[in-house]
């Protein structure tokens, strides 16, 4: 089901790990909404990579999938509010994590990751607090701003 003109809700609910390890990782209809919140800023960070495709790695992760790739209980992918992906066609990872950091976009938190870029937006009712950071492997600590 398309939930904007470039995402759809099963690229944006789809779980690997969910499909490899047999976990049910069906959107709520609260959850639905907020991934309708997630496609458009998805579509918004398209535009401003001019208009390339997007490869979403990850959205939402339903709380039995986000402990089983190792995720905190607080993340954003719980609730639908985030989404992991590449735009190669734009550049490198960092190269996109740039282009979001400098412009204007609502953003909670935005990670430079060790295969993607991360952007996770504030839930309802909280202000985005457009944190931006670095995390180089699963085992890294994480570092203020983006880094190369």
């Amino acid at each position: 089901m398309k939930i904007s003109d470039h995402f759809t809700l099963e690229e944006l609910s789809f779980s690997e790990a969910a499909v490899r390890l047999g976990l049910d990782n069906t959107s709520t209809p609260n959850v639905i909404t907020n991934l309708g919140l997630v496609a458009a800023v998805m579509e918004t960070i398209r535009t401003l990579l001019g208009d390339r495709p997007i490869v979403v790695h990850s959205g939402y992760r339903a709380p039995e999938v986000n402990e089983a790739v190792g995720g905190v209980a607080t993340s954003a992918h719980c609730f639908g509010l985030a989404c992991d992906f590449a735009c190669p066609e734009f550049g490198t990872i960092y190269e996109v994590a740039l282009a979001i950091l400098k412009s204007d976009l609502a953003y909670d938190q935005l990670i430079l990751e060790y295969g993607w870029v991360h952007v996770g937006l504030a839930q309802e009712g909280l202000l985005s607090r457009r944190e931006a950071l670095t995390k180089r492997s699963p085992w890294a600590a994480y570092e203020s701003g983006i880094r190369a």
